[in-house]
């Protein structure tokens, strides 16, 4: 069965030339909500990237409008911000800078991109959209691109630089990400899939279908120059996610790479988040995302990677490193 993946997954890379493009088809490690709460927790975004490159940065985003009427795009956990909350340019793309301007200086193409910035944007406001893409004009030469063309099914190539941009579903964000950008342009940010929902179902029914729909039901359509990777919840894998999950099974595993194969088929990445497993918790982590034990957390991590998930987002940075090290 792990042949017959594996062969699978060739398949895809040669049918689809973009899923090489990140860290060449090998799991990347994506630091989850790697930002302060509050003040407290600052240290997450240097323990991620001390885990090494190729590494994903997730950055919530968030509006905050200051007493003089001027807003900025600020990095937060909620859209209710305080003007305590750091700003994006300075935490993350200047804390990036040194690793960036070393990158471009040593011009070695072939690891880029080394920092793969996902946006989680909290306030969907046009305001924050454009401050967003314009303060991604700022650092264009450091971002990884690619053209803009007149049929939205045709992916360019992207011209590859170290960081690579990535933001979620939002319809909002795609009219000013993508199609308000002329027509030869570059794209300096790539949007996810939309899942396909059941309407007027209830959560219950939702969770359900979530964990137990084809994944061809799940995800119907194709990449477009814009939309290019995939984001699922561990729903999608285990019914009720990790809250609920038991023990690691065969008809899991299926599961999982059903899914993975499924995304790499129609040429997109796929993310799974937050896969984390811990008893003590003193770093701010979300329950909801706890299997309960870092022995659960490293069955599904070890899952994800063989079946060749491209993101695994986890708050334990390290744990995950050092296991994507050994394998």
């Amino acid at each position: 069965m792990r042949l017959a993946a594996l062969l699978a997954f060739a398949s895809s890379l040669s049918a689809q030339p973009q899923l090489g493009f990140l860290n060449r088809g090998h799991p990347v490690l994506d630091a989850h909500n790697c930002y302060p709460y509050e003040s407290r927790w600052a240290d997450r975004i240097d323990r991620a990237l001390g885990t090494g490159f190729p590494v994903g940065i997730e950055q919530d985003l968030a509006w905050w409008v200051d007493s003089n009427g001027a807003g900025q795009v600020v990095v937060s956990h909620t859209s209710k911000t305080t003007g305590k909350e750091p700003t994006l340019k300075q935490h993350f793309f200047e804390r990036v800078r040194p690793i960036v301007e070393s990158a471009l200086r040593e011009n070695d193409r072939s690891r880029w991109p080394l920092i793969i910035v996902h946006f989680d944007v909290k306030d969907n406001r046009p305001e924050l959209h454009q401050a967003v893409w314009s303060l991604l004009g700022e650092y264009e030469g450091w971002i990884t691109t690619a053209r803009k063309t007149a049929d939205p099914h045709e992916l360019t190539p992207f011209d590859p630089k170290p960081l690579l941009v990535l933001t979620e579903d939002n319809d909002a964000q795609e009219q000013v990400f993508f199609k308000d950008v002329p027509v030869g342009a570059k794209l300096r940010v790539f949007g996810s899939a939309h899942t396909n929902k059941i309407p007027g179902a209830s959560d219950a029914e939702r969770a359900h279908a979530a964990a137990t729909l084809p994944p061809e039901a799940l995800l119907s359509e194709r990449p477009t120059n814009y939309r290019r990777w995939w984001n699922n919840s561990w729903w999608e894998v285990e019914e009720g996610g990790q809250r609920r999950a038991g023990d690691w099974t065969s008809a899991d595993d299926g599961r999982l790479r059903a899914l993975v194969n499924r995304a790499h088929a129609l040429g997109f990445w796929i993310r799974f988040y937050t896969l984390d497993g811990f008893t003590e918790n003193g770093q701010g982590w979300d329950q909801g995302y706890n299997f309960g034990s870092r022995d659960a957390a490293m069955a599904r991590w070890s899952a994800a990677m063989k079946a060749g998930v491209d993101l695994i987002a986890t708050d334990q940075y390290e744990d995950l490193a050092n296991l994507m090290h050994r394998h």
